[in-house]
């Protein structure tokens, strides 16, 4: 009986929608991924003996290439979405838009140069641009993220504008005030998110000079949020 009430769990039914994901996969990969570079460098900052940190290392760096490969493909989806941000003819702020096709392209970008490197990275065919192409992708990558946070700063910007206007004496007011409540902590999350991993590709390109601690906790947290929201989706 208590077998059968774990097994139709509707929290195991969740799992399992959540699992079925290529999104989720990748999410509790990148997790224990960054969360092993971060361990990695407390171990080896505490002196812990190579043995015992071997096992993080190996993690790093073989999911690492396992979500490369859950990544083939995926840039077309962000040209599309570009293209999709481009053409969309419903009222928009114009500002969001062309921030919305800045980071899909960016993401588009990154997601075709890193495909590139695949082949090299798993010793199927050697590259000598391999580096040159990782480094560009990073870029690519480091672009699409700064327009996203540009974009989550407008978009906080406007919400406290509209917040200012909004009478809270009025029931519609109250309301409103909720959906603004609402939106403002979405948009908190999302700038926590690419501010964590903002820090992955400026300490990678050398625009900050961070350690492997600063990099895998902050890709842990962006991991998680991003963890977090596919579970939601699968609700």
């Amino acid at each position: 009986m208590t077998a059968d009430a774990l097994v139709y769990h509707p929290t195991v039914s969740h799992y399992l929608r959540f699992v079925a994901t290529t999104v989720g996969r990748d999410k509790l990969l990148r997790t224990l991924q960054y969360f092993s570079r971060f361990y990695a460098w407390y171990l080896f900052r505490s002196n812990s003996p190579p043995r015992v940190i071997a096992p993080f290392e190996a993690i790093k760096k073989q999911f690492a290439i396992t979500r490369k490969a859950l990544r083939l493909g995926k840039n077309v989806e962000h040209f599309k979405a570009a293209a999709s941000a481009m053409d969309d003819t419903k009222p928009r702020d114009e500002f969001l838009r062309y921030c919305a096709v800045g980071r899909q392209l960016g993401y588009a970008l990154y997601l075709t140069l890193d495909m590139a490197t695949y082949v090299d990275t798993v010793g199927i065919w050697k590259l000598e641009s391999a580096k040159r192409l990782q480094k560009d992708a990073y870029r690519a990558w480091f672009m699409g993220l700064l327009f996203n946070t540009v974009a989550g700063c407008y978009t906080f910007w406007g919400l406290r504008q509209r917040e200012q206007a909004v009478d809270k004496a009025d029931r519609e007011g109250v309301v409103e005030s909720k959906k603004i409540e609402r939106e403002r902590a979405a948009t908190n999350l999302q700038l926590l998110s690419d501010l964590c991993d903002l820090t992955i590709p400026s300490s990678a390109l050398g625009y900050a000079n961070l350690d492997d601690g600063i990099v895998g906790l902050a890709g842990t947290v962006s991991s998680l949020i991003g963890v977090w929201g596919t579970w939601k989706k699968t609700a």
